[in-house]
């Protein structure tokens, strides 16, 4: 028995974006080691993530998002989406490099190395555009803005119709504020345990920009013991804000994808009604 389509897309407020409420991240395919997912997990095959892949549509998730610091999973998405990718929207980075060796990053945010990263996105992704990009910032948010240009680059790439939107993945509240000034998007942190960066998502909703949430289930450390289903909570906690675009759940377990989905459908047919 097929699964039913359960998200209705939803504007990117400032964009010509039409984007799920409920995105997949893919660093789980790529990357096992440097993370701090609180469970061990082996990176699925290239049939794991077919399938993965077929059920997230089937559900009403358009929305991936990858990096190349999550390791192989660019390539393995430009891959596996062969014939299918205009129906997906891909959200990558640029800024944080991973060396799987040792399982560390670097950060480089020259404009060489961020036009660099973009040409091979594209190339891994078997595309030719990145429908959102994104700086995977190392902390010092303003710095990256106003010393090393970023975002102008972003424009830039932008123009020249290599990327269709541009932002930043912010771990400040004064970052993510410049990145909306700036650009399109801010991929802010927002969870029942954090939501110190809510003013982003406030200054969105006032400024019609977009706002992806990341860690929107502390990265399955969801420890908030004020409630008995944290996963409804934190959907009803993150989607309810109006100035959510989507929340990006990285996982690899159809199953736990499947019963996140209905968690966040149902939190917003109750918001909706």
């Amino acid at each position: 028995m097929g699964d039913t389509l359960l998200l209705n897309l939803r504007q990117i407020a400032g964009t010509d974006l039409q984007v799920s409420p409920i995105g997949l991240g893919t660093v789980k395919i790529g990357r096992d080691k440097g993370v701090k997912y609180p469970d061990h997990f082996m990176i699925p095959d290239d049939q794991q993530v077919l399938h993965l892949l077929a059920l997230s549509q089937e559900l009403g998730i358009n929305l991936l998002d990858t990096a190349p610091a999550y390791g192989h999973s660019e390539e393995r998405l430009g891959r596996l989406l062969k014939g299918q990718r205009n129906q997906w929207l891909i959200c990558s980075k640029v800024g944080e490099e991973f060396d799987p060796q040792t399982g560390l990053s670097h950060f480089n945010f020259t404009p060489e190395h961020i036009r660099f990263s973009v040409e091979r996105s594209l190339r891994r992704l078997n595309t030719d555009v990145i429908d959102i990009l994104l700086v995977h910032s190392d902390g010092n948010d303003l710095k990256r803005i106003h010393h090393d240009g970023v975002l102008q680059q972003l424009a830039q790439l932008k123009t020249e119709g290599k990327i269709r939107a541009g932002g930043m993945s912010t771990k400040t509240i004064e970052g993510g504020i410049e990145t909306l000034k700036q650009s399109d998007i801010a991929m802010v942190t927002y969870n029942l345990n954090e939501q110190q960066e809510s003013p982003v998502i406030d200054y969105a909703l006032a400024q019609q920009k977009g706002i992806f949430i990341k860690k929107a289930l502390a990265s399955g450390h969801i420890t908030q013991a004020l409630t008995t289903d944290p996963v409804r909570a934190s959907f009803d906690l993150v989607l309810g804000h109006p100035g959510v675009s989507s929340a990006i759940i990285g996982t690899i377990n159809p199953d736990h994808l499947r019963s996140n989905v209905h968690a966040a459908a149902d939190c917003l047919t109750r918001s909706d009604s």
